[in-house]
């Protein structure tokens, strides 16, 4: 009996641990990682393995997930300068010395290969969030030219390996925490403008396979059995699909291998051929609530920092579905971006994990953090 209040201290002190996930966060999470594995199961009934795959990479995203969740933002803050310091070096070591696979230099081989623009993806919106968050109050022209530097210097590099899929979300995540920093509606002008003016120069530095995309988008039937053969099968999977779908495991064009990598980027048309317009809305609602609570716990941050990186994930998410059903409904070019917690694969099912669990954290300190 005497033991009991030791006990009772243990569990009290054990208990923030177990207790670190936000319950509407992870309800929409396991739907959505729910609906992935039901699709993944038919799209790659082929594929031995892939979806005890899938699992695992699950397991591996649940346990940053909560490992993120527990760490509380004001470490974040401190982490923010080394994580991107730390992120640019590797970068740049893969700019020198990296792996090249299919003609992009893209990992760094560290007895295993590893991809270190994944760690931009979390590293840019941390140091840009750090860094508006130590100009609180007293943000001029010049701290946003600087914030730009920040974020052109890792899409910069990314861009070159090539991967531009890649390049476009650590650029979006980092121009989302300068946009909510404060940007005025006349600069972000000014830059839509610029950027229409440099698209000459932009196309000219592009790689040929990027220019074919581009044309690809424009009229995919130029070559329909070459570079717009991809674009064509996936339209015409999800067209097919028509209100209500033709059934789980029932889709033709999966079945008989029409749709390109249709475990990972393309399983929206897997998705779309069995479940119709019907299973569109209901995805298309379930990334609307992840949304929505990502941006609810945004607002409801304790001080600038938090605010900025909260919002900043909460596009994030926004920006990896509409780049994915827009890749693959053929009104944007194909640049390799997941759909997430649905498409197959460890990397970015971990990164989305750490984002999910940085969100959790956020949540459960909002009142210990100090304003």
């Amino acid at each position: 009996m005497a033991h009991f209040p030791e006990r009772r201290s243990l569990s009290r002190r054990l208990k923030p641990y177990f207790t670190v996930f936000d319950p509407a966060l992870s309800l929409i999470l396991f739907l959505l990682l729910c609906v992935g594995l039901v699709t993944l199961s038919s799209a790659g009934h082929d594929f031995p393995g892939r979806l005890e795959g899938q699992m695992r990479n699950i397991v591996a995203a649940f346990v940053f997930m909560w490992a993120a969740a527990i760490v509380p933002p004001q470490t974040l803050l401190r982490l923010a300068v080394p994580v991107y310091t730390f992120g640019v070096a590797l970068l740049l070591a893969v700019a020198a010395v990296g792996t090249i696979k299919k003609g992009a230099r893209r990992w760094l081989h560290v007895g295993v290969d590893i991809q270190p623009s994944e760690i931009m993806k979390i590293a840019t919106p941390l140091m840009l969030a750090w860094y508006f968050q130590t100009r609180a109050g007293a943000l001029k022209w010049k701290s946003f030219l600087v914030a730009a530097v920040l974020l052109v210097i890792p899409f910069g590099l990314i861009a070159k390996q090539p991967d531009l899929g890649t390049a476009l979300l650590v650029g979006a995540s980092g121009f989302y925490v300068i946009f909510l920093a404060g940007l005025s509606w006349k600069a972000l002008g000014a830059l839509f403008a610029s950027g229409c003016a440099a698209l000459p120069v932009a196309w000219s530095l592009m790689h040929d396979y990027q220019r074919e995309r581009v044309m690809t988008l424009i009229d995919p039937t130029s070559d329909p059995l070459g570079k717009g053969f991809h674009i064509i099968q996936s339209t015409i999977a999800i067209g097919s699909g028509g209100v209500s779908g033709k059934g789980y495991m029932k889709g033709t064009q999966a079945y008989l291998e029409f749709i390109p990598e249709r475990t990972t980027d393309f399983i929206f048309s897997v998705y779309s051929e069995e479940f119709g317009l019907i299973g569109n809305l209901i995805l298309l609602f379930l990334y609307l609530l992840l949304i929505g609570r990502a941006m609810m716990i945004a607002a409801n941050a304790p001080n600038l920092f938090t605010r900025l990186l909260a919002g900043a994930v909460a596009m994030m998410f926004f920006t990896y579905a509409f780049v994915n059903m827009g890749m693959v409904s053929g009104i944007l070019p194909v640049v390799g971006v997941p759909l997430p917690f649905m498409s197959y694969g460890g990397t970015a099912l971990i990164t989305l994990g750490l984002c999910s669990g940085i969100l959790m954290s956020i949540q459960r300190h909002r009142k210990l953090v100090q304003t």
